[in-house]
């Protein structure tokens, strides 16, 4: 078993806190607030004087600043920092040169579960970096979750990461639109879900409704058919739907900036092709 310092006692720190005790690593814990650190002190976890105790130091705190602040002046010579918090991937590959600049090695992650989903079947992290590094912790980073290294680059992790929250608030931000629009003429949300679930399977799936399999499969050739359903179809019937969210008075800012875009892909030459040509418009803001 490893020695872990976990730095950060947020409802997902104490998590992963409880997750690498219960895989059977001895824990040592460090948060600003100490009284956060009680419960796992109680639970067998040490309390460390300062951050930077042991060689791997996992880190989830609210934002890479947070690392600069509690790690202040602190030499880090062999240490290995695993640092889950949110930033943008700019702001991940300044944070390696500067605990590089402190003789320590940084791997960058971002964890795909909410706190009650650490250490459970199902939850995944991605992790960017030294590939040395993270294999020589990767052992005892799978108390967390799956782990999917992904690259050096250390801001990979989290444009992987960011990419998963588009997708994921996205699609739960449609589905709000679509229970609301739906509730107005009185049909239950819980009755509407199983017809949204249905959808997302068929996103999801493989096959001829495969739509995800489909749609990387012509962002990557830059082939985009639009024999069968042409771009300018979905942009005119999605300025359908903006108008019926509008006459139900529901908020319309979402789906009016998605017409827009599928208005101007289509003004721009792509009416003819498939929808997926909206990428062009995409990478051309």
């Amino acid at each position: 078993m490893s020695e872990v310092t976990m730095i950060g006692l947020g409802p997902m720190g104490t998590a992963m806190a409880e997750a690498f005790m219960a895989a059977g690593h001895d824990v040592t814990v460090w948060n600003r607030t100490t009284s956060k650190a009680d419960k796992l002190v109680a639970k067998g976890a040490a309390l460390a004087a300062e951050p930077a105790t042991g060689e791997l130091l996992v880190i989830s705190q609210l934002d890479y600043q947070a690392m600069y602040d509690s790690l202040g002046e602190a030499r880090l010579d062999g240490k290995t920092l695993v640092n889950l918090s949110s930033g943008t991937p700019a702001e991940l590959r300044e944070a390696a040169a500067w605990v590089a600049g402190r003789g320590g090695t940084l791997v960058t992650a971002g964890i795909m579960v909410p706190p009650p989903g650490v250490g459970q079947p199902g939850a995944y992290t991605f992790y960017s970096g030294p590939k040395d590094a993270f294999d020589r912790h990767a052992g005892t980073l799978e108390a967390l979750s799956a782990v999917t290294y992904v690259g050096a680059d250390p801001g990979l992790a989290m444009l992987y990461y960011q990419a998963q929250l588009l997708i994921f608030w996205s699609a739960l931000t449609s589905f709000m639109h679509a229970a609301a629009l739906l509730r107005r003429a009185g049909v239950p949300p819980t009755a509407f879900a199983p017809f949204a679930k249905g959808l997302h399977g068929e996103l999801a799936g493989e096959g001829p409704m495969g739509f995800l399999t489909i749609l990387a499969g012509e962002l990557e050739s830059g082939v985009y058919p639009g024999d069968e359903n042409s771009l300018r179809m979905q942009a005119v019937g999605m300025g359908h739907v903006v108008e019926t969210l509008r006459d139900a008075g529901l908020e319309t800012t979402v789906p009016e900036a998605l017409h827009r875009l599928f208005a101007r892909a289509d003004a721009e030459g792509h009416g003819d092709e498939g929808i997926a040509a909206v990428v062009e418009s995409i990478e051309k803001p």
